[in-house]
């Protein structure tokens, strides 16, 4: 780690060291196919694929162009092979591709002789006698367009030609030959592709036939379809006589007569950006931690927002809410963060936040998405000190108290005999655990969640300090918050299990089911619990390395592998599967019941060597119960890396010492 002292906030300033995986880990399918690298554009599309150059998801390409949030992406250019022709005339390929057959040809990665990820952008090199080739990557932010960049490193001369494999389809299909050609339009300098993007560089020779049968290997484990067929459009091509000779394309999907700059200065640019972004972070793991979150906050239509999750998530105001801390103001961007803020608040409607579904439709279907709204709101304010946000959103907030007051969707309503939230409906998911098997909930949670009423408690607590900061009468909120905690301590208690009921007033009476949704009544700042967390509570059950479960081991609905087809992942997904997000609110219970500084830093202790793991240098969306932990669902997902990067950071500057890394080479 290379660090330096700063005056303004005397904090290590760290330039993390590379991701960098050896020949052996890059020639291991079984390994350099597993990790995972992603490049996205920051208007929700993205370039992703695997250490190993093998596509093992639909999702994997070069270019993915998005459109409305992120809810609607569409898979354009889907590799880009290089081949090495010799002086001998004969062809080296350097591509990895796998078949339907079983066969994989060409096997390029068996030449890789490494892989770097540094500053967040992949980089490989083949090396085939004295000829070491190497390519890297990168987007232009703000826009659909990516810059590839093929350099000989030694030996030459060589002739390069880079071969574009084509389609354009939704990210969540396939597209076959039997469906047709693309449409195909010449350019000077390349190609136009379905009239959806285009693709440039230097000595552009048309082809035109099917790749078929390309396997997709994770899709396959995923239940999924794991075949569809390519186009190759045709070839790049460039002389290599010396070392330091490139070979550069281009590709974008917005403006087709707006040619990005040269694919050497995308690079350039973005290597430099991204070490603005990393010099911010206290250590090697923040550093790293806040490029990773620079991933998911994207330009909106009319403020900033946020991707849940990479390949195949788009905006949601639950994951967004809850990422805000870690996202905006762990990260150093509460002036985007207010703006985000106040386009949400305009999508209120009957006192509830607007979900994007990613299928782009608009939905007012979560129970706790506009109350993690206040909390984002409260936070804000409070760590901004900005009064005229809580100003401006109170008649926002008025509408949200009144209408979870007066009932609103869904059965959202507070129930006037205890001051405590009840939800529920029929067919619906209203809470975080929103898994469904042919439209019924895997976990309904109808009635009073545990999470939702200290979510609701919190809200009140935080629209009291609001009150205060603009200098309005609290006095109203605050008994009605003081009532409600009354009612949560005196109803959530499991006199069984030492801890708190997951639901009380449920359906079949009160749900005695050891989840980590209690650790909001103990996490969060205005939380009816807060600074009470028995050290029994958890115990071994539900804590894991890499997050926490979501059900103990000891009950009979836990599932420890969450794996197989669709409907097998969802009856795992919240009955077991482990959660990385729940590491946050973890820690906040540690530290608001005085737990020595040793024991909230070992909440993280297996952060670092996860980031080299899995989606590099992110954190994943979920992980199976049963050890080792295999990680699963989305490997670069919001509100794990926000969370992770809040508490991370907050444990540096509580105790005036940044965390103990390890700033090892993976691989």
């Amino acid at each position: 780690m290379r660090a330096t002292n700063s005056a303004a906030s005397m904090a290590l300033v760290a330039i993390p060291d590379p991701y960098i995986f050896g020949t052996r880990l890059c020639g291991d399918l079984s390994e350099g196919a597993a990790r995972e690298w992603l490049v996205p554009d920051g208007v929700g599309g993205y370039a992703m694929g695997t250490v190993s150059g093998l596509r093992t998801r639909r999702y994997h390409a070069l270019l993915v162009a998005a459109a409305n949030g992120g809810s609607a992406r569409r898979v354009g250019l889907a590799a880009l092979d290089p081949v090495l022709v010799a002086e001998s005339g004969a062809d080296v390929r350097l591509a990895t591709h796998e078949w339907a057959s079983g066969a994989v040809s060409p096997a390029g990665n068996t030449l890789l002789e490494s892989f770097h990820l540094e500053q967040g952008l992949p980089r490989w090199r083949w090396r085939t006698g004295d000829v070491v080739l190497e390519a890297e990557l990168a987007a232009v932010p703000g826009r659909p367009a990516y810059g590839y960049v093929y350099r000989l490193v030694s030996g030459g001369p060589v002739t390069l030609r880079v071969e574009a494999l084509a389609t354009w389809r939704d990210q969540h299909g396939e597209r076959f030959a039997a469906g047709g050609d693309p449409a195909i339009r010449a350019t000077a300098d390349g190609v136009i592709i379905d009239e959806a993007y285009r693709v440039a560089g230097p000595g552009w020779h048309a082809a035109g036939q099917w790749y078929r049968d390309v396997h997709l290997r994770e899709e396959a484990a995923r239940g999924l379809g794991a075949r569809e067929d390519l186009w190759c459009a045709g070839s790049f091509s460039a002389d290599l006589a010396r070392p330091g000779q490139t070979l550069e394309i281009t590709a974008w999907a917005d403006d087709l007569e707006a040619v990005p700059p040269p694919a050497a200065r995308i690079v350039a640019a973005a290597r430099e950006r991204a070490r603005a972004i990393e010099a911010k972070g206290a250590d090697t793991v923040a550093a790293r931690l806040l490029l990773a979150a620079d991933a998911f906050v994207v330009a909106g239509a009319a403020a900033p927002d946020v991707i849940a999750g990479y390949p195949w998530f788009g905006t949601w105001s639950r994951d967004t809410m809850l990422s805000y801390e870690g996202l905006f103001l762990a990260a150093d961007r509460a002036a985007e963060g207010r703006r985000l803020l106040s386009a949400y608040a305009a999508t209120l409607s009957e006192g509830m936040l607007a979900n994007t579904a990613d299928t782009g439709s608009v939905e007012y279907n979560t129970a706790d998405a506009t109350l993690w709204f206040v909390h984002a709101v409260g936070r804000h304010v409070a760590a901004a000190g900005d009064a005229d946000l809580a100003a401006e959103l109170a008649p926002d907030l008025d509408r949200i108290l009144r209408a979870h007051l007066d009932g609103t969707r869904y059965g959202i309503r507070v129930d006037p005999a205890d001051s405590l939230l009840v939800q529920g409906a029929d067919h619906c998911a209203l809470t975080w655990m929103d898994a469904r098997i042919d439209g019924n909930p895997v976990t309904g949670r109808g009635g009073k969640a545990v999470e939702i009423n200290a979510l609701w408690i919190n809200a009140l607590g935080t629209v009291g300090d609001l009150w205060k900061a603009i200098g309005r009468d609290a006095t109203a909120v605050r008994q009605r918050y003081e009532a409600a905690v009354t009612s949560f301590r005196r109803r959530f208690p499991n006199p069984d299990g030492g801890g708190l009921y997951d639901i009380v007033d449920g359906p079949t009476g009160d749900d005695g089911a050891l989840r980590p949704n209690q650790l909001l009544a103990y996490s969060l700042p205005y939380g009816p619990l807060r600074g009470q967390l028995p050290a029994a509570v958890l115990g071994r059950k539900l804590p894991t390395p890499l997050g926490l479960r979501t059900l103990s081991p000891d009950d009979p609905a836990y599932r420890p592998h969450h794996r197989g087809t669709p409907q097998q992942r969802d009856a795992a997904y919240h009955q077991g599967t482990v959660w990385p997000w729940l590491l946050g609110p973890y820690r906040d219970a540690l530290a608001a019941a005085g737990a020595p500084k040793e024991t909230e830093r070992a909440v993280f202790g297996a952060l670092p060597g996860h980031l080299g793991e899995a989606g590099l240098g992110s954190v994943s969306e979920t992980c199976e119960g049963a050890a080792p932990h295999a990680t699963t669902g989305c490997p670069f997902q919001a509100w794990s890396v926000a969370e992770a990067l809040r508490g991370w950071t907050e444990i540096a500057m509580t105790h005036q010492e940044p965390p103990r890394t390890s700033t090892g080479e993976q691989g």
